[in-house]
């Protein structure tokens, strides 16, 4: 891949103690892009190869600042690197408040290229956009230890934005909660992705995390990237274990068409036709994350006039992938009568396959048995 000016550039290939990490990939200065794979693959090291923290020959440039060159010699030290980190634990002073912690990060903030006073910014701190969009704003006098976990790392994550950083690192940042604390805390991450000004660098080994959360994935597998892309792209990628994992899915971005009073149905526009979902989920024009699990499409060579399943949309077979025992088929295709829309992805059995011959150009309708709603505003 080109190097371009808007980018996050990363190309590192060395050793990390007995560990080779060899890892090239692009990502948009917007946005979350996700660090996925098993453990041991290379994810938190790769940040903090950019945070440098730890130094493996390459090249790494955030937005056209070149941070590290090892074949020019430039390599800018970790505290000259405009970089947020949030780690699995929110590593907050406990010997400070809320309000001093977050000030800890912006009194080190540029404001029309001056740097302010320290009374200036603690005076503007509760009207503070981040401080607000990580509903904190409550909690500026409390203690540290008074805190829940999810508290905890929303103070993390609005003192590492307050310092207003090229771009935010986050290593695992759910990974050491539990799921109510998750889940209290996802809603706030998804807000961040739409309004804070920096890229993010998301490491998780939870395809759950990056469904909700990422607009594009880097893929890793002992140390190297084996694909990177836009999160739906590598999805249905035949060529990525993405496609043959037993909960494969597809996350599309809908917009709200319309909601029946009668059924409290919604209707969302998607790339290639329309979704309905139960329930009432904003106004007409919102947009939202919807996910379909491959197990939940189906498919018929003929439009079905009887079927209690809602959403039949016309299709095009574009990939048909077996197994290594060749008794399960995945199935990606492209939704409209052309097959030009979204991708979803299927996975049915071989003899199914054979019945209904199958193969990629065949014009189908998916029948898609549900359409899970990813509580989250699409970009």
């Amino acid at each position: 891949m080109i190097e371009q000016p808007s980018d996050i550039s990363v190309t590192v290939a060395g050793l990390v103690g007995d560990f080779q990490l060899a890892a090239n990939f692009h990502a948009p200065m917007a946005g979350i892009t996700a660090l996925f794979g098993p453990s041991g693959s290379g994810k938190t090291s790769i940040l903090r190869c950019v945070a440098g923290l730890q130094h493996v020959p390459g090249r790494i440039a955030i937005g056209g600042e070149v941070w590290q060159d090892t074949a020019t010699r430039v390599f800018v030290p970790p505290h000259r690197r405009s970089v947020g980190f949030v780690f699995q634990d929110a590593a907050l002073f406990s010997h400070l408040s809320v309000r001093d912690n977050l000030l800890y990060g912006a009194r080190r903030t540029l404001v029309y290229g001056v740097l302010p006073t320290y009374a200036q910014i603690d005076a503007d701190l509760g009207s503070n956009a981040i401080v607000g969009v990580l509903g904190i704003g409550h909690l500026l006098n409390r203690s540290v230890g008074d805190l829940s976990g999810g508290e905890r790392q929303r103070v993390a994550v609005g003192r590492a934005l307050l310092a207003a950083p090229r771009v935010l690192l986050m290593d695992e940042p759910l990974s050491a909660l539990d799921r109510d604390t998750k889940a209290e805390l996802l809603p706030y991450l998804e807000a961040l992705r739409e309004t804070a000004a920096v890229p993010i660098l998301y490491v998780s080994h939870d395809m759950a995390e990056i469904e909700r959360l990422a607009d594009r994935l880097v893929l890793l597998k002992a140390g190297a990237v084996v694909a990177s892309g836009a999160l739906a792209d590598m999805q249905t990628d035949p060529s990525l274990p993405l496609l043959g994992a037993r909960d494969a899915a597809v996350t599309l971005q809908g917009c709200i068409a319309a909601f029946d009073e009668r059924y409290g149905l919604t209707t969302f526009d998607v790339g290639g036709g329309c979704l309905i979902v139960p329930g009432h989920h904003g106004n007409t024009g919102r947009l939202l994350r919807l996910r379909i699990a491959a197990s939940d499409v189906s498919f018929s060579l003929h439009a079905a006039a009887d079927s209690t399943i809602l959403n039949r949309l016309p299709a095009v077979i574009q990939t048909v992938e077996a197994d290594a025992e060749k008794a399960q088929i995945s199935i990606v295709a492209g939704l409209g009568a052309d097959g030009a829309g979204d991708r979803i992805a299927a996975r049915i059995t071989a003899k199914s396959r054979d019945a209904l011959a199958l193969a990629p150009g065949t014009p189908v309708f998916a029948q898609i048995k549900s359409v899970a709603l990813l509580a989250s505003q699409g970009r």
